[in-house]
């Protein structure tokens, strides 16, 4: 498998540091607000990485953590006249529901920063040792001068990187690009004992205290959105760098970014819709099936009208996964002739095209048009016409579902008719039965105004909702 590697900027083969197991970090939301859909395309899309791994037999550690303590967070519960704790627990949980939503798995570790307290301050006081670290009136720095690869990353050297950045002024840094590891504590605001008084973390230095708890000093995959490449991970290279002396990740991947009418969706720039607003309109499925059509690096445009075009994508995949399964419950009892049997054995077609677009660079948006040829060729081979018998169903049904499930592809739950519905079908069945079409016909239409559509094959009527 190949990805491709921002930090080189080329394709490149990946080689977990374990063979067969991987190590991958993300970096998780900052919890003050509900998670916008920009926020999502690197929670989906990095799920859809670590199912990959596992579907090709690697054992994946994932961490994702939670930023729980900053300025933000202390920012809301002023607003709301909560704790900075609270604020925390009570969008942790609402993001855990757009998670759910999303289809996105738990990670294997999800780390709190204010539960990382003691790693951080370890991991500053080796920085402070090394020299690469100072204090001044309870603030600690990072000397970015001394890390001589900053920069690396986004790549554009250290006094180019300062005449761009919009840096605090002050008095006290030795150096306008040195960033804070701890901040002293203000009045009023949470803070934790340390060697340098009374303060919190720096937001950067968490997730490196976090990763090397849970992954090592070096890790296979770091990931996240490009609008992290600087100054989050950049930071991150050289204060873990520095600690450790070894590199800090072998590969990093960044997904592109979102944007309304060509400008990138942010918080900031207030021209964002929220996880929980689109799925009011278009539902979760949609939005997973949106991130999944397209190649993780590319950029997107959000829109209604995109989002309808991926419910319908996945409506229609859906009426396959049922059709399927309805011929598995309702097709011939006969055995599946050599010839069908055949059918479905090339298939494996399928299987490996997949598997060799998503090996280029995680190509999901290849691998769902793999599936969607898969599709049409199961459909025109396994339909009433064809008069399927249940094996041939069953053995299609098994690989469509073994690539669909590799992407999380959102299918719909089993639903149930509610009563009156289901006795006016019973109903035109018994209509039919005693050739009354004309009253099957009146029927048919009640359901039609209902949002209920019928179909009727050998092997019994089929229903769908509009």
């Amino acid at each position: 498998m190949k990805l491709y590697n921002t930090l080189s900027m080329k394709k490149e083969e990946f080689i977990p540091i374990v063979p067969g197991k991987v190590g991958m970090y993300a970096c998780g939301p900052t919890v003050y607000n509900y998670i916008h859909v920009g926020n999502a395309r690197p929670i989906i899309m990095f799920d859809a990485l670590r199912r990959y791994f596992e579907y090709r037999g690697l054992e994946v550690t994932f961490v994702q953590n939670f930023t729980d303590v900053d300025d933000k967070i202390i920012n809301r519960a002023n607003e709301e006249g909560i704790s900075p704790e609270a604020v925390a627990e009570k969008y942790i949980g609402e993001y855990t529901t757009d998670a759910d939503g999303l289809g996105v798995r738990p990670a294997t570790v999800h780390p709190k920063a204010t539960e990382s307290i003691g790693d951080i301050i370890e991991f500053i006081e080796i920085l402070v040792s090394r020299g690469f670290a100072y204090e001044r009136n309870g603030d600690v720095y990072f000397r970015t001068e001394r890390f001589v690869g900053y920069g690396k990353l986004s790549r554009q050297p250290l006094d180019e990187l300062r005449a761009g950045a919009r840096v605090e002024a002050s008095d006290v840094k030795e150096n306008p690009m040195d960033f804070a590891l701890w901040k002293a504590a203000k009045e009023g605001e949470p803070f934790w004992e340390s060697p340098w008084g009374r303060g919190r973390p720096g937001w950067h230095i968490e997730c490196s205290a976090m990763s090397r708890r849970y992954l090592g000093e070096t890790i296979d995959i770091h990931c996240g959105g490009q609008d992290l490449t600087f100054p989050h991970h950049e930071n991150e290279i050289a204060q873990s760098e520095a600690a450790s002396g070894k590199p800090f990740v072998n590969h990093w991947l960044h997904n592109g970014f979102i944007s309304i009418d060509n400008k990138k969706m942010s918080k900031s720039l207030g021209n964002f819709f929220t996880v929980r607003e689109a799925a009011e309109h278009y539902g979760y499925p949609a939005l997973r099936m949106f991130m999944l059509m397209s190649h993780y690096r590319s950029p997107l445009n959000y829109s209604g009208e995109i989002l309808e075009q991926a419910a319908a994508a996945l409506e229609r995949l859906d009426t396959t996964k049922k059709n399927l399964e309805f011929y598995m419950a309702n097709g011939d009892d006969r055995e599946a002739t050599a010839e069908e049997m055949e059918f479905a054995r090339q298939l494996d077609k399928y299987r490996d095209r997949f598997i060799e677009v998503m090996d280029d660079d995680f190509n999901t948006a290849d691998a769902v048009a793999v599936i969607f040829d898969m599709a049409r060729e199961i459909n025109a081979r396994v339909s009433p016409q064809e008069n399927p018998p249940r094996p041939l169903a069953g053995a299609c049904r098994k690989i469509f579902m073994e690539l669909s499930d590799v992407l999380g592809i959102p299918f719909s739950g089993e639903e149930n008719l509610d009563a009156e519905i289901q006795a006016k079908i019973d109903a035109r069945t018994a209509a039919r039965a005693a050739k009354n079409w004309a009253e099957a016909d009146r029927i048919r239409d009640e359901l039609t105004a209902m949002g209920i559509v019928l179909e009727d094959t050998p092997q019994g009527v089929k229903w769908s909702k509009k």
